[in-house]
């Protein structure tokens, strides 16, 4: 068995490798037409999201077996050619939990009590204290657009903060709705009724650009809205539009529909933060993601073990 490493990963990854008894090569920054020449010389591929394996890499694969993401997102990947070639894609839920999580908290943050501005101003000696002048985060109503690991985890520290939070998340059961103090509510309600909102959701048909003109307008104009979760979720000229023009009160935004977003509709909006995709960029999540896809891959190649699929091969 042969593992082809495509993307940039911590060299833990190596280690657990090694450790399984796996061979591997490291060839990154491939280009498309360099990497479908020889894929499926290998059994399995680890990736994250810089590499992109449409069907015009694996639909001709006749070897590949598996698809390992470092990561959540599996956007970078076309799930239904992999199902129809029986090649198994399987990503990392959980190891950069923590780090989404966190950095969403932190936005939160900043944009309340208006950091991201009071910090330069005060690099250049304006001293403007009356100007920004926050708003804390204990009571405020918190609508969390989907309830998954990530989402759970926001809603974990937020209730502690004293927020009160609210999702429009149809999977979250009354036991898990109840760990949190959550309530359910409907998706117009949370767009209308919360001070905060953040994205934890997939990006799907049904989710594309939720966040537009009209959804936005329905926001309070004291609101804020952030997005850690995927591009896509928000119309970004819409959201520029909406912030240029006082709709909404501030946004934070670390995803986008096009990366790397070197030239973005969003740039230079009203108080809108801007991250470059750094919900998983941490020391630890690295770690966390790079063994466990190497340790996932790995025993799937050994041993036939399933674990975290997005698909189901027959």
């Amino acid at each position: 068995m042969k593992i082809l490493i495509s993307d940039k990963m911590s060299n833990k990854v190596e280690d657990v490798l090694n450790k399984h008894k796996v061979d591997y090569d490291i060839k990154t920054e491939l280009t498309p037409d360099q990497l479908k020449d020889i894929i499926d010389g290998y059994d399995g591929i680890l990736i994250r999201s810089a590499t992109k394996l449409k069907s015009d890499i694996i639909g001709h694969c006749k070897n590949l077996k598996v698809i390992g993401r470092a990561g959540v997102g599996v956007d970078n990947v076309d799930i239904d050619t992999a199902t129809a070639n029986k090649i198994l894609v399987m990503n990392t839920p959980l190891g950069n939990l923590e780090a989404t999580a966190e950095l969403t908290i932190g936005l939160m943050f900043s944009l309340m009590r208006h950091i991201h501005l009071a910090s330069p101003s005060t690099h250049e000696g304006k001293w403007e204290k009356s100007k920004y002048l926050g708003t804390e985060l204990k009571g405020k109503t918190l609508g969390i657009v989907g309830f998954g690991n990530i989402g759970q985890r926001v809603a974990e520290i937020c209730s502690v903060i004293g927020m009160k939070i609210i999702t429009n998340s149809s999977s979250a059961n009354n036991d898990i709705l109840s760990k949190f103090n959550a309530t359910k509510v409907s998706t117009e309600e949370l767009i209308s009724s919360s001070d905060i909102i953040t994205l934890h959701t997939k990006l799907n048909d049904n989710t594309k650009y939720m966040f537009n003109s009209t959804s936005l307008k329905t926001m309070k104009s004291s609101a804020i809205l952030i997005n850690c979760a995927r591009g896509g979720l928000i119309n970004e000229a819409d959201l520029k539009e909406a912030l240029d023009s006082d709709v909404i009160a501030g946004a934070a935004v670390d995803v986008y529909e096009t990366e790397p977003a070197t030239d973005s509709p969003l740039f230079n909006a009203k108080n809108l933060l801007l991250t470059p995709h750094l919900g998983a960029s941490s020391k630890e999540a690295q770690s966390n993601v790079a063994i466990d896809v190497a340790e996932q891959v790995a025993d799937f190649l050994n041993n036939g073990k399933i674990v975290n699929n997005i698909n189901i091969i027959e």
